[in-house]
């Protein structure tokens, strides 16, 4: 299944609000968490997703999440 750019961008913002979403219920938020344009830039883009950068509070947090350690 071949995926148009217009269609690859659109699936790319759905899943940056996905993980957003899903990051606020758990209390972790990515303050960067964005598609990344730089990714655009080509005639074909293949959408990246930045999840940025965040403190080392953040990391533990998601980490912790990530483990289903979370208290």
């Amino acid at each position: 299944m071949i995926v148009r750019s217009a269609e690859r961008l659109r699936a790319a913002e759905e899943v940056v609000a996905q993980l957003r979403q899903g990051l606020d219920v758990v209390a972790v938020t990515l303050p960067s968490l964005r598609v990344d344009t730089v990714s655009l830039a080509s005639d074909a883009p293949y959408p990246l997703v930045d999840l940025g950068r965040c403190n080392l509070d953040t990391a533990l947090r998601l980490a912790a999440v990530l483990q289903g350690l979370e208290k």
